[in-house]
């Protein structure tokens, strides 16, 4: 199977996580795994002051700190996997890579870090249900 697992560092990612690790079945050996993190671009104003590679930096740092606990998880639970991320909106991102990637499972959090605006559903999760039509486990 192959699974895609959208992370934003919120607690909602630690409790998919935590999920992950107290159901043995998301281990088989025979499961690829791909972790995505969409990271938010600079407003147009700051983008147009920075130094392209300042920039470069900047993301890959927003990203490598989303990453870093999910990289230690994944190694201890000895699953291989793949860290993409990319800049822009995460649900567009996300629904695209989705689709695109052929993934037989889209697992994420049902909230982001924004949760207090959107209190049934994350606004991320409600635009990806609706652009994507790979099967979906939201983590609660």
């Amino acid at each position: 199977m192959k699974i895609l697992l959208a992370v934003d560092g919120s607690q909602y990612t630690k409790r998919m996580l935590a999920y992950l690790a107290a159901h043995d079945q998301w281990f088989d050996p025979g499961h690829q795994y791909t972790v995505f993190h969409g990271v938010a671009a600079l407003p147009h104003r700051a983008a147009a002051f920075a130094v392209p590679d300042a920039m470069r930096d900047y993301y890959l740092d927003d990203a490598e700190v989303v990453f870093k606990p999910v990289r230690r998880f994944m190694k201890r639970q000895g699953i291989k996997a793949t860290f993409v991320h990319k800049i822009g909106g995460p649900a567009e991102n996300i629904a695209k890579l989705a689709e695109k990637g052929k993934f037989d499972l889209l697992m994420m959090g049902s909230h982001g870090h924004g949760a207090l605006r959107n209190l049934v559903l994350g606004s991320v999760v409600t635009k990806v249900l609706a652009q994507c039509s790979t099967p979906v486990l939201l983590i609660r």
